[in-house]
């Protein structure tokens, strides 16, 4: 095989792994999320069932109504928790509840960030997107400012790993090898999170 075909099909390969792996990162969040409500309604659905006699409706619209409670239970229960956990003392016990059992189960802690940046539940610790030439070479790295009151013309930057951004580099890069985006953080965030996929977004306004 031509030297030149194996590297086609080798980056070909790559670009497919990574976009598929970046389309997990972006869409696990979310289907977590509706599988666990859905999982919860339907366990609502069969203990309310016995109730659908007390509906003068057809059988169809008696489910629709019985779906339609358990839903609101849900819902509800999801705000109780929230509420609850808002509180010192139901923060303090879901702090422990974490500590002592959650952190232990495989991904929790990459799926809870991914979860809580995804819906914009957790704000992001940097405010500041850049392009950062680190090594002045051409090659641009996503980063976030941490710190422009360095001195010495140099500016602290974080650049994130994909697809699980809680791990990253720290540099310190002078300023003229940084442009600075008229970006959101969470929409760069998501980026990082799909392994690359829409970075075309950052290159709007560079």
């Amino acid at each position: 095989m031509p030297k030149r075909l194996r590297l086609f099909l080798r980056r070909l390969r790559r670009f497919f792994v990574t976009t598929v792996i970046g389309g997990i990162a972006v869409v696990l969040p979310l289907t977590i999320f509706v599988m666990l409500v859905r999982l919860i309604v339907n366990f609502f659905s069969r203990i309310l069932a016995p109730m659908r006699p007390l509906f003068p409706f057809s059988e169809k619209v008696s489910e629709w109504i019985i779906d339609l409670l358990s839903f609101s239970i849900v819902i509800t229960a999801f705000f109780m928790i929230g509420l609850v956990v808002q509180t010192s003392f139901g923060s303090r016990m879901f702090t422990r509840l974490e500590e002592q059992w959650l952190m232990r189960l495989p991904f929790y802690s990459v799926l809870r960030e991914t979860v809580q940046q995804f819906f914009g539940a957790k704000k992001m610790p940097f405010s500041q997107v850049v392009l950062a030439d680190v090594f002045n070479n051409g090659m641009l790295m996503t980063g976030f400012v941490a710190d422009d009151e360095v001195g010495k013309g140099l500016i602290t930057i974080f650049v994130p790993t994909a697809p699980n951004p809680t791990n990253g580099f720290i540099f310190h890069v002078p300023e003229k090898q940084v442009r600075y985006l008229d970006t959101r953080p969470e929409d760069a965030m998501r980026t990082i999170l799909g392994v690359g996929t829409g970075s075309a977004m950052l290159f709007k306004n560079y």
